[in-house]
């Protein structure tokens, strides 16, 4: 589901997000984003074979090695892994499969609602937390600092 309801809903209930394929390169989007929801509250846990520590937080290597609870698995990763993923996030009693801007895998929903999980395909958890919780103002958006609007003073 990609409602409003539903994407606030998910969002305001969850803590905790793995992010699978999040890179420790600052310039990646999965990097961006998870250190935007990082500095939100929100804990993350880097799921990445290739490194041992990204974002200040210890990196697993794939979901069932986190030993702790996951609310949201966010992925990061090409449509055909995504089943494989989903079929994880199942295992590890995920509450929420959310799947990329840009990344549609059918199969991957099908295994995650089977399973009861709220799926989110297609979508950026940073542009969505922003756009729904006002955090737009973190890019300069609607901070009223840069208008196409005349002002009605000028400074001097």
């Amino acid at each position: 589901m990609s409602d409003i309801q539903t994407l606030r809903r998910v969002l305001g209930e969850t803590r905790t997000l793995a992010v699978v394929g999040l890179s420790a390169d600052w310039f990646r989007p999965s990097h961006f984003a998870a250190k935007y929801m990082q500095s939100h509250g929100y804990r993350v846990i880097p799921v990445n074979p290739r490194y041992e520590e990204i974002l200040g937080e210890r990196c697993y290597p794939d979901l069932a090695s986190i030993p702790e609870k996951v609310d949201l698995v966010n992925v990061f990763r090409k449509s055909d892994e995504c089943p494989a993923i989903a079929h994880e996030a199942v295992r590890i009693g995920a509450k929420t499969l959310w799947v990329q801007i840009g990344v549609i895998s059918n199969e991957a929903r099908e295994i995650a609602e089977a399973a009861g999980l709220t799926v989110v395909m297609n979508r950026c958890v940073k542009i969505e937390y922003a756009r729904l919780f006002g955090g737009l103002s973190w890019f300069g958006v609607n901070t009223r600092l840069i208008s196409a609007r005349r002002p009605l003073w000028i400074p001097k």
